[in-house]
């Protein structure tokens, strides 16, 4: 990530706790957030032209889990270049494997990362080049 641009991040979760959470744990690290109470919530950003580097999402939430969003905003391309990253206490292997399947470019596990190791994470993949650098 350079000094001067700073990759911009979605972050999708229907708990107002992890959310501010992680918002803040992203910002400190120099990452544009974006947050958004649920899947409803963060497609309307992304139709109204939201363009994120990275979209960090939960699985389970009301209305659309985080594999239907996922699966939309790809069929809809509504983030062609975006990267996914599933963060989700969904941790069995057929829950991996679904992410596999709809494309997602990094899977964690809330219960075995703590904040600082998922942006780590997310900021691993952003300079393995697995998701677009700003």
């Amino acid at each position: 990530m350079t000094d001067t641009v700073k990759a911009k991040i979605l972050i999708i979760d229907d708990d107002q706790f992890l959310l501010d959470m992680y918002t803040i744990k992203f910002k400190q690290s120099g990452f544009d957030v974006h947050a958004s109470m649920g899947s409803v919530d963060a497609l309307s950003k992304l139709k109204n032209g939201l363009v994120p580097d990275v979209i960090l999402s939960d699985i389970v939430m009301p209305a659309m889990d985080g594999f239907e969003l996922i699966d939309t905003v790809k069929k809809d391309n509504l983030a062609p270049h975006s990267c996914f990253v599933v963060l989700s206490n969904l941790g069995q292997r057929s829950d991996i494997e679904k992410g596999k399947q709809l494309g997602v470019d990094g899977y964690i596990v809330k219960a075995s990362a703590t904040p600082s190791e998922v942006v780590a994470k997310v900021t691993e993949l952003i300079n393995e080049k697995a998701c677009p650098k700003p």
